[in-house]
């Protein structure tokens, strides 16, 4: 029987510990801060983007006299600059650092990666402004024109290769849930995004062929690129911060697999209705309902795990951003499964109904977790604590009641423009007229959203800059619950 570790020894233990995380953290700080300060741009553009669209919803004469200030191109641009700005370069930063963190392992080469950076950034920036002036595709989610695509497949190319290179070096010979979602999710969207691309652009496909691929391509960016990434991150610091493992390594297998199974089947039901098979739409159908399998093994393996230590969430911003994350993930998948019935997709189809559901999912839950992990992964890049608490709490409050107010708001005036579209009594003008105070309670929420954003990017320069507290001798001696 070995002998019990005396205190010396665990503190030399702790030491060790900590002296190879701040290696490792050394070894990946330029790329993903690169990342995350590019992540962090885009956003900000994104939200300018988005209050100019919103607004012209309710107010349509906002910024006429020109082209480039349109509702559908700067409605296309907004979803570029957020969906292969903010949140893919996110994903990427996300990725390698907790990929570095859980393998640990240095990353090698790491000047490399500031050529995928500005690989993708070059791409996102001619994606953006190529739409405003007039070269967008008109598919949703490939808005981008065809010159831009190059450049993230090169920068895509160069992040997967450095992702499995950093497992394939790790030290660690357990792979961690996290490492799992994020090895799926870097082989899971380089294959769909260039399937997609010959498909509808380089060779097309003809006819109903197209819509299906779009779609295809479309649900799955959130749910095999976004989801692995920002469910891999909830599961990492959930237990981090709060210093317990996991509740159930056997729940977190069932999640893993069953998304990898039934995710992919998911998308065709935005097609309902449409020139597509039947059995197309009722395959899709029944993949949606089967993703409650995944959704709940995960809903109740992080609430386990939380239980007991909710009282925490008034001490660590980026476990409140985490769990608002999770509860949403549960929340809108619940939503999307059910709306993916045929009986309901006759009332939800083609109203804003459905914009609530895809911005719960795409900012209730992947932006929300990714704010956690930006707390909690920037002091220990930059070695310095956040400047202001007072900008975090205004950030979590404005990003929590804007989204809540926004999501409550579009499903409800969403809904009964689906009851009225279907009822030939009700002239058109009318659903129009009904909808405007809905509208204009998205931009009031629009416009908390971007002050969120203000003051988390404002937080974010400030560390940066070195205004934060720095920690007794720099990241190495940052304390981590659970090693």
């Amino acid at each position: 029987m070995p002998a019990p570790l005396t205190s010396e020894m665990l503190e030399a233990n702790r030491a060790r510990s900590a002296a190879e995380r701040a290696a490792i953290d050394a070894s990946c700080r330029g790329p993903v801060l690169a990342f995350a300060v590019s992540a962090v741009f885009w956003l900000l553009m994104g939200s300018v983007l988005a209050l100019i669209a919103s607004i012209k919803l309710h107010s349509p004469y906002f910024l006429t006299g020109s082209a480039e200030l349109t509702f559908g191109r700067v409605r296309m641009a907004h979803l570029q600059a957020v969906g292969i700005g903010w949140a893919s370069l996110a994903t990427v930063a996300a990725a390698l650092w907790q990929m570095c963190r859980l393998s640990r392992a240095e990353l090698i080469y790491p000047k490399i990666l500031y050529l995928a950076c500005a690989l993708w950034n070059v791409g996102t920036l001619l994606a953006v402004f190529g739409i405003i002036f007039g070269d967008g595709q008109s598919v949703e989610w490939l808005d981008a024109p065809r010159y831009a695509p190059p450049f993230f497949i090169a920068a895509l190319g160069i992040v997967v290769a450095w992702v499995v290179a950093v497992f394939r070096r790790r030290r660690e010979p357990h792979v961690y849930v996290t490492q799992w979602y994020i090895l799926g999710a870097v082989f899971w969207f380089p294959w769909m995004y260039l399937v997609t691309v010959f498909m509808i652009f380089w060779a097309p496909a003809t006819g109903v062929v197209q819509p299906i691929v779009n779609w295809w391509f479309g649900h799955n960016t959130l749910g095999l690129w976004f989801t692995p990434v920002a469910v891999g991150t909830a599961y990492y610091l959930i237990p981090k911060i709060i210093g317990r493992p996991i509740h159930s390594y056997y729940l977190s297998i069932i999640g893993f697999w069953a998304l990898a199974l039934f995710y992919s089947w998911a998308g065709m039901h935005h097609l309902i209705g449409g020139p597509i098979p039947g059995w197309l739409a009722s395959a899709s159908t029944v993949g949606s309902m089967m993703m409650l399998i995944p959704v709940l093994a995960v809903a109740i393996n992080h609430h386990m795990t939380m239980r007991g230590h909710f009282h925490r969430l008034r001490y660590s911003p980026a476990l409140r951003f985490t769990v608002f994350g999770a509860i949403a993930y549960t929340a809108v998948s619940v939503q999307g499964s059910f709306e993916a019935l045929k009986d309901f997709s006759e009332v939800a189809h083609f109203t804003h109904y459905t914009v609530a559901h895809a911005h719960l999912g795409a900012y209730g839950f992947v932006t929300m977790i990714y704010f956690g992990l930006f707390y909690y992964m920037i002091p220990r890049l930059t070695g310095r604590e956040w400047a202001s608490p007072l900008l975090i709490r205004v950030h979590f409050w404005c990003a929590a009641v804007g989204i809540t107010v926004y999501f409550v708001a579009l499903s409800i005036g969403g809904w009964w423009q689906g009851r009225m579209m279907n009822n030939p009594d009700v002239p058109f003008g009318k659903i129009v007229t009904y909808l405007l105070p809905y509208l204009f309670t998205r931009s009031v929420a629009g416009v908390l959203l971007t002050v969120g954003h203000l003051a988390f990017a404002v937080s974010f320069i400030m560390n940066l800059a070195g205004w934060g507290k720095r920690r007794s001798g720099g990241p190495t001696f940052f304390v981590e619950p659970g090693g």
